[in-house]
């Protein structure tokens, strides 16, 4: 296993994570307990949930492996998130002071923990003051309650609001941004990552495989079936499957994907994975893993080193759009344009 520091702060993670949103969902407990020995035999270390996750379900596990495995826990850096709604009450939702701390509360309940080192944000609130949010994340620094914080599914220019409004109070900075990001969704190129660059903010994808497409299961034209996201249930995510069925795109990666990993002896989701970790800004890849067998795979992409030319393919073939105003070449012109008075 290969370790980073948690972007610009001191602590060190694997840099693979493990996602745990199957958690008492399509996991039971004892597969999840499983799942949980196997990455931290493999030198794993670091943990992702939400309180959201079934429900809480999911911490509830992950609390009671912790209990059971002492010696691991002295390693593990643990995160979770908070935001989304855990009750039916108009406060039950958010990032105000009110909600959030009802919610770390009982993520530190559920968890079986005094301390959570990595606490973040599972969206933006429109409704709630940036100033009261940030506010509350430095106070539950200081109260030993949280070591960081950070950001999921924030836009470039939320994440660096947050930055400076932080930095003009004198509170703690965040340090991570959990975004989707994956070879079929590449578009937070535009802006989150040139924002968090700038920021010193490190990227803990999530959907690293593009929910499965990118691990070699689906062929074109030919509807998913088994045990699948999309083929488990005949009528979720088939909208989705139909939408990137047809574009030729998806399967310009794919092809890619298996090619270089045949030549590799590997699998399609660790050429992936071992694509992505690579990426600018990016501190460790969130694995989600049904299975065991799922996970001994995927984090088998550490050991994985791409050529030059493999991944200047993958980049090619993957590429974002970016040929319309204010990123193609209209817009570079727009930007590059002297200084008249007059635009």
């Amino acid at each position: 296993m290969e370790y980073r520091t948690l972007a610009r702060s001191g602590t060190v993670v694997s840099a693979q994570a493990l996602g745990t949103m199957t958690f008492g969902a399509e996991a039971d407990e004892a597969t999840s307990h499983q799942i949980l020995t196997t990455f931290a035999e493999n030198g794993g270390t670091f943990i992702d949930t939400a309180d959201v996750y079934s429900g809480g379900a999911s911490e509830q596990i992950i609390g009671r492996w912790l209990t059971a495995h002492p010696t691991e826990v002295t390693q593990i850096v643990l995160t979770t998130k908070g935001r989304f709604p855990t009750g039916t009450g108009p406060n039950d939702l958010g990032t105000s002071r009110r909600h959030l701390r009802t919610a770390l509360e009982h993520s530190l309940t559920r968890l079986g923990v005094e301390h959570i080192d990595l606490y973040q944000l599972h969206a933006w609130d429109e409704l709630t003051p940036l100033e009261e949010t940030l506010r509350f994340l430095d106070d539950a620094i200081t109260a030993g309650k949280i070591s960081y914080y950070g950001f999921s599914n924030y836009l470039g220019w939320q994440l660096t609001k947050a930055v400076h409004v932080a930095s003009a109070h004198g509170w703690a900075a965040p340090v991570t941004l959990q975004p989707q990001y994956n070879l079929l969704v590449r578009d937070i190129e535009h802006e989150i990552v040139p924002a968090a660059l700038d920021a010193s903010i490190g990227l803990l994808p999530w959907s690293p495989l593009a929910g499965g497409w990118l691990s070699g299961k689906y062929r074109r034209n030919v509807d998913p079936t088994g045990a699948t996201r999309l083929g488990e249930d005949p009528q979720r995510g088939m909208e989705a499957w139909e939408g990137r069925n047809a574009q030729e795109r998806t399967w310009q990666v794919v092809d890619a994907v298996r090619e270089i990993a045949g030549a590799h002896g590997a699998s399609p989701s660790q050429v992936a994975l071992s694509w992505l970790g690579a990426r600018p800004a990016v501190t460790s890849v969130i694995l989600g893993a049904r299975t065991v067998d799922q996970l001994v795979d995927n984090m088998a992409a550490t050991d994985l080193r791409l050529t030059g030319e493999e991944t200047q393919r993958l980049n090619d073939v993957s590429a974002p759009r970016m040929d319309d105003y204010p990123y193609g070449a209209a817009g570079v012109q727009q930007r590059d344009r002297p200084i008249t008075g007059t635009q």
